[in-house]
């Protein structure tokens, strides 16, 4: 039987049963960058929350398509690639390959499609020309304009009034709209533009259409999840609305969600306060681990105050659980000499609640804080009685450990270039080496190795029994 996971729709304004459309099944759609520039932390942070909501879904027993757009054209691509002195196609491969670099780096997994706005015009004119012919679009030279007072229910995401929305806008001059919160669904080419045939004269898509068209495309009427992030809400996921059940007749997503802002000393991340920091430019301090790990300790709903101490903070407490896992990879091989039944019972009493504690968190609106805090008190047991448990007790938390990072997906290190294997063969050199040193009464040469070690971040533990080391927090 599957769990019962409860959501915040963003929609109802409060947390509800999640009922998908298809029994066992989840359709997800998340909004995707538009590819004009490398990515930065704000744009990271939905690509992280969402790829663990699909991973949490699949780890709970749902079949998951998760579908993520890339936006390649768009004004601002048109103005990089002047920039650029490149060509608007070019500019979009670019940023698109730089992107999954990077998501790369936080071990996002790839969306089961990927599909480019470019890819889609026949099916984006399709739709436009669908809402003309119901009254819900009109088209002024060669522009398309969605008539949002057709649509009796808009506002209702963000819970904005039409008629409040309308006496707070302006219609600028020389616009051709009848109401100024129409938007548009085409746009006439201007010169030097990359444009498209169509009915209304060769053009190119308005921003919101886009994501109408395919998430339908793939996902079809009434699918499961919608998200992204709060700044979606208004204008983009509510156009998005207007458009597909205006042409539809029927519920165009049956759950919205969205994660809160990333903010610089308590004021959002934006390009036009210039306090974004690229994902590269983070990346060149911080493993992308940590990177996931640090998104991942906030509820998603919740503002993210970003600076590089909490950075070295999350770094510190990955160091923790990480430091647990690896201690449990060497005793899965190397049991204890005597196990003691007391502690066998005790690591088996905190994998047991770690397994019910996670996904008691994770099913009240995927709350991935509260998931690893469970983490962390299951690291303090098994620092207290590894060491002394039965070899199937340790196996039984390591496995748990495992699959709950299929989750979490940062708890196993990820070297570049050196597997872990390599790693703990070179430090079982070194600490052989250390012992025959201090076989020999070498106490120079076996401090040396000690002391150089821990200027790396490696401390040796001389047990009874046996030496360990562990990366220091």
């Amino acid at each position: 039987m599957l769990a019962m996971i409860q959501v915040y729709n963003t929609m109802e304004g409060h947390k509800v049963d999640f009922v998908p459309r298809d029994a066992g099944k989840v359709a997800m759609y998340v909004c995707g960058p538009t590819v004009y520039n490398y990515i930065h932390l704000g744009n990271a942070r939905p690509i992280v929350v969402f790829d663990t909501i699909r991973r949490y879904f699949k780890y709970a027993g749902y079949a998951v398509t998760y579908v993520q757009n890339f936006t390649d054209v768009d004004d601002k691509i048109i103005n990089r690639a002047i920039e650029e002195k490149s060509s608007a196609a070019a500019v979009a491969e670019k940023y698109i390959a730089a992107y999954f670099e990077d998501v790369q780096e936080l071990n996002v997994l790839p969306a089961d499609v990927h599909p480019r706005v470019t890819e889609h015009m026949p099916q984006i004119i399709a739709l436009v020309e669908q809402l003309l012919a119901k009254g819900a679009a009109y088209e002024v030279n060669g522009d398309v304009y969605f008539a949002v007072e057709s649509f009796a229910d808009y506002g209702k995401l963000s819970g904005r009034d039409l008629e409040d929305m309308q006496a707070g806008a302006r219609v600028q001059v020389g616009e051709q709209k009848r109401n100024p919160m129409d938007f548009a669904l085409w746009k006439a080419a201007k010169p030097g533009e990359p444009s498209w045939e169509s009915p209304w004269g060769p053009g190119r898509p308005g921003w919101h259409i886009e994501c109408s068209v395919m998430s339908r495309e793939y996902l079809g009427d009434g699918f499961d999840i919608h998200g992204g992030g709060a700044d979606l809400i208004f204008p983009h996921h509510e156009n998005e609305i207007a458009q597909a059940e205006a042409a539809s007749g029927c519920c165009f997503a049956r759950h919205w969600l969205h994660n809160g802002f990333i903010t610089v000393n308590d004021e959002k991340m934006s390009k036009s306060l210039g306090n974004f920091f690229l994902l590269r430019e983070i990346l060149e301090k911080f493993p992308g681990d940590v990177v996931r790990f640090y998104l991942l300790n906030t509820h998603y709903r919740s503002p993210i105050d970003f600076d590089d101490e909490k950075l070295q903070i999350a770094a510190k407490s990955l160091g923790r659980i990480r430091n647990a896992y690896a201690l449990l990879q060497e005793l899965a091989e190397q049991p204890a000499a005597d196990p003691q039944p007391e502690a066998s019972d005790a690591l088996r009493q905190a994998a047991e609640t770690l397994q019910h504690c996670f996904a008691a968190a994770m099913d009240d609106d995927f709350n991935t804080a509260l998931a690893i805090a469970a983490i962390f008190d299951f690291t303090k047991a098994v620092n207290t009685h590894a060491a002394q448990a039965e070899q199937t007790a340790v196996q039984e938390a390591l496995r748990l450990l495992e699959a709950l990072d299929e989750v979490i997906a940062c708890i196993k290190p990820r070297q570049k270039g050196l597997n872990d294997e390599l790693v703990g063969k070179l430090m079982d050199l070194l600490i052989e080496v250390r012992q025959q040193a201090r076989q020999r009464k070498d106490w120079g040469t076996a401090d040396y190795i000690r002391d150089a070690l821990k200027e790396c971040g490696i401390a040796l533990e001389d047990g009874a029994d046996a030496v360990r080391w562990k990366i220091l927090e």
